[in-house]
């Protein structure tokens, strides 16, 4: 067999991004994979109630698959349950939303299939699992997971540098269309012109810094979100239809709680 021949059979883990109708019984599953990429894929028979596996192949689940290739679209023949985030995330709306908004992003980012993304496989369990455990306010995850993504995707805002020119800041002003924040030299006609403080909110997010993102208050997240979620459309040049269904009622700091226990599905 050459190397450009694709296997008949393969196996990877992945997170299920979305599902659509096949026919009478079948579905087409999205699932970003760790080794693979982003695979399309059907799966036979699982809207009949009688199906093993159609429960473990939902949306926010992490999943153990079995492929086979096809010619337009591969097959799903195996499936066991890693752990379904779900439960956790649907429970509560604004998780929901913000978890929405995660899958969509990942599938909007990852445009081309199967060309591998470990480090986009890796953000979208990061931010399900943070979302289920209700570690950080559900606004902040997102806005983190959307900052990371963009860079990963070769798109990370300047937050301590000009976009432009690369003259150390801090900046006043920031610049979707530059990417950032601008120095007075190369400031944009129609630049924003955000608090300091947001932008230390986004460095953050962007970092991981969870005590200072945890600590800021709901004006500078607001304003944070607007700042993300312009960026983001920008690059995609077409919005995501998710976002502007995100709950941001959480945009006040964090008082955390202890995580509840998690039941998790072994998939049997």
């Amino acid at each position: 067999m050459s190397a450009h021949t694709p296997k008949a059979l393969y196996r990877d883990e992945g997170i299920v991004l979305r599902t659509q109708k096949l026919g009478e019984a079948d579905r087409i599953v999205t699932v970003l994979t760790r080794r693979t990429g982003k695979v399309r894929a059907v799966a036979k028979g699982v809207r009949r109630t009688k199906s093993k596996f159609g429960a473990r192949l939902e949306p926010f689940t992490h999943v153990d698959l079995q492929l086979y290739t096809g010619r337009n679209l591969d097959i799903v023949s195996q499936v066991e349950s890693i752990r379904s985030y779900g439960q956790e995330i649907v429970a509560d709306y604004p998780a929901y939303t913000a978890g929405t908004a995660v899958l969509e992003t990942a599938d909007r980012l990852t445009a081309e299939e199967k060309e591998p993304s470990l480090r986009m496989f890796l953000l979208v369990v990061g931010a399900l699992r943070t979302l289920g455990e209700r570690t950080h306010q559900p606004g902040l995850v997102l806005d983190a997971f959307l900052l990371r993504a963009m860079s990963v995707a070769g798109w990370e805002p300047a937050l301590g540098e000009c976009a432009r020119c690369g003259e150390a800041g801090p900046h006043r002003h920031f610049s979707v269309p530059a990417g950032g924040t601008v120095c007075p030299a190369c400031r944009p006609t129609g630049s924003a012109m955000p608090s300091p403080v947001t932008i230390e909110l986004m460095e953050a997010l962007l970092t991981g810094d969870w005590a200072r993102a945890d600590a800021s208050q709901g004006i500078n997240r607001r304003e944070s979100s607007g700042l993300v979620a312009a960026m983001l459309q920008w690059h995609l040049e077409r919005g995501l239809r998710s976002l502007p269904l995100v709950d941001r009622s959480d945009a006040r700091p964090t008082v955390l709680r202890p995580a509840e226990p998690l039941v998790v599905g072994t998939g049997a």
